[in-house]
């Protein structure tokens, strides 16, 4: 029965990259608000005193971008120099170009457009080549895996009981991180917990300490899941005052392990943020959890990864991978086919399918794009499962 360690972090809406992350998102929204058919590439970069946006954007939509910014960094809780960051007083800067008529060519009208298809699912091509992967597991409720789920609880209570000033003194910076212990692919128990949270320098260690095992870990973290010997590292260093962009550069796009499946599958490098769902960058990525999830809850696997790969200007995937990790319950063989053949994995279809044209990514940005159960993401529904299970005779 072998034994092993599997760690993964998460951060609170305030570190530097999240931040980034969610000016992108919000701009994103901001313009699909007015036009849906937006398209965007948009990226943040944040230092101290000031926030870099630039990118490609094509619509008809007019956004204050500078006011975007600033109500994103503010509602965050960046409202004075001291923390880190202001948001009514930093620099904006902003350098925002139209789309790359290159690129265009190809999503606007496909390869197999241009070869007289008539689908209209076939319109828009691939904005980028790349890979993407989706997992679902039936080891959590969210169906992800436990260590993810684990340190997004803690980042995300760590930002609810500053909100709240239950815990008064904290700052909007922090970081979380829990390692699970595993006996042959079952997990037994956590092992370590790392919470690094951003505060007041009047706070002492030890009241930080204390507030973070009553008010941030206790409350996540089930005590039936704690091993006996875990091991607890609050501010290890024994001093997080300065925080945010003053500390550290922030940067769209940097955080893509936390926002997917925390290392647990592989990744095929491309961010989220900032891209509306032509860039299969993020649709693919969302349409491969929806299917992975499905797949899960209509038991025909406990565990599955799925992998997508594209060519630029081209709207089918030119590859289809499934991994069942021996865990499924039906013939793998024919899986796979059901799953190529029910479902549309074509830009056009997947936005179509779970409603990508819609302003609702800025709530993406923070805690994770998966498994989320705060806001209900269409790519979280597991409305596939009957006609799954009628495939199979379930």
């Amino acid at each position: 029965m072998k034994k092993w360690l599997f760690t993964s972090e998460s951060v609170t809406e305030g570190h530097p990259d999240k931040v980034a992350d969610q000016i992108s998102d919000a701009i994103l929204d901001a313009l699909l608000e007015q036009d849906s058919n937006s398209r965007a590439a948009v990226e943040t970069l944040l230092a101290t005193g000031a926030a870099v946006i630039a990118g490609e954007v094509t619509t008809r939509a007019y956004v204050d971008i500078p006011r975007v910014v600033r109500d994103t960094i503010v509602d965050i809780g960046y409202t004075r120099a001291k923390y880190g960051f202001d948001g009514e007083t930093c620099a904006v800067f902003t350098s925002i170009e139209e789309q790359s008529p290159d690129i265009a060519l190809g999503v606007n009208t496909s390869v197999e457009a241009k070869k007289q298809k008539k689908n209209a699912y076939d319109q828009i091509g691939a904005g980028d080549q790349g890979m993407m992967f989706g997992y679902a597991t039936s080891e959590t409720p969210e169906m992800m895996p436990l260590p993810i789920v684990l340190a997004h609880r803690l980042a995300s209570a760590l930002a609810r009981v500053r909100k709240s000033k239950t815990v008064k003194g904290l700052r909007p910076d922090g970081k979380s991180q829990v390692t699970v212990q595993y006996e042959a692919n079952r997990a037994i128990g956590v092992k370590t917990i790392v919470v690094s949270a951003q505060h007041d320098p009047a706070l002492s260690l030890l009241d930080i300490e204390n507030a973070v095992r009553e008010h941030v870990i206790k409350p996540s973290i089930p005590e039936e899941l704690m091993m006996n010997n875990v091991e607890l590292y609050v501010n290890p260093t024994g001093r997080f005052v300065k925080g945010g962009p003053a500390a550290d550069t922030g940067l769209t796009g940097r955080k893509i392990i936390v926002d997917t499946y925390g290392g647990w599958i592989p990744h095929g490098g491309g961010a989220f943020s900032g891209k509306d769902a032509t860039k299969v960058d993020r649709s693919a990525h969302y349409m491969a959890r929806y299917v992975a999830k499905n797949v899960v809850a209509a038991g025909l696997a406990e565990r599955i990864t799925l992998q997508l790969a594209y060519a630029i200007g081209v709207a089918h995937p030119v590859s289809f991978m499934i991994d069942t990790h021996g865990t499924e319950h039906v013939d793998p063989d024919k899986l796979q086919k059901t799953l190529t053949e029910m479902f549309d994995y074509r830009p056009a279809a997947i936005i179509d399918r779970l409603q990508l044209n819609r302003p609702v990514f800025k709530k993406t940005a923070s805690y994770g794009h998966f498994g989320r159960t705060d806001y209900p993401f269409s790519w979280e529904k597991t409305d596939a499962t009957t006609e799954l299970k009628r495939a199979f005779n379930f």
